[in-house]
Parts: C-alpha cells; sequence; structure tokens
C-alpha cells in the first residue's frame, strides 16, 4: 500500500479542507456536468431554480412533433432522475433547485 497524501478528489467529489478552521467540505460540481453531459443536456440553459412554485404540468407542454417525441426516447430518464436523486441526498442545498 502507498501513501498518497491527502486526497483531493473521490468518486468525482472534490474535497476541499481547511485544517484551520477545522473545515472539510464537498463539490459535486464535476459529477453534475459529467451526468449533463451523459445525457446530452450540458446545453441546457442554467439557473437558481427551474421551476416556479405553482407552475402546474399538462399535457400542453408534451411534445407536438415526432421529431420532438424521438427526442424524447433518446434519454433514459429513469437513470436521468437516479443520478439526480444521488446528488440531492448528497447536497442538501441541490434538493432546492432540482
Amino acid at each position: 500500500m502507498k501513501d498518497l497524501g491527502e486526497a483531493s478528489y473521490i468518486l468525482g467529489i472534490k474535497i476541499i479542507r481547511d485544517r484551520s478552521k477545522r473545515m472539510l467540505g464537498m463539490i459535486q460540481t464535476s459529477y453534475v456536468e459529467k451526468v449533463l453531459k451523459r445525457f446530452k443536456m450540458e446545453n441546457l440553459k442554467r439557473g437558481f431554480l427551474p421551476m416556479r412554485h405553482g407552475v402546474n404540468l399538462s399535457k400542453k407542454q408534451s411534445p407536438k412533433t415526432d421529431e420532438e417525441l424521438r427526442k424524447m426516447f433518446d434519454i433514459p430518464y429513469a437513470s436521468a432522475v437516479g443520478s439526480i436523486q444521488y446528488v440531492v441526498q448528497c447536497t442538501s442545498q441541490m434538493s432546492l433547485s432540482l
């Protein structure tokens, strides 16, 4: 076994440490970007809250053309939601925006 020093990344999570302030933090930006790229969503408009309170979803927002429908079938939504849920479980402030 070899000592590689302090870890800076573990499983795609960046570790930040300030020993003088006795603080330890994790940043998952690279994991989130990897997930977005995997599901071809890296070019989506970014914001603080993607959905306002009180917005109702309806069938009117469903795909209207065959091309829009084909694009939806190309995305494995169950896997995408699972990946996002992982981030939400690990990072509490993400649960407010996802």
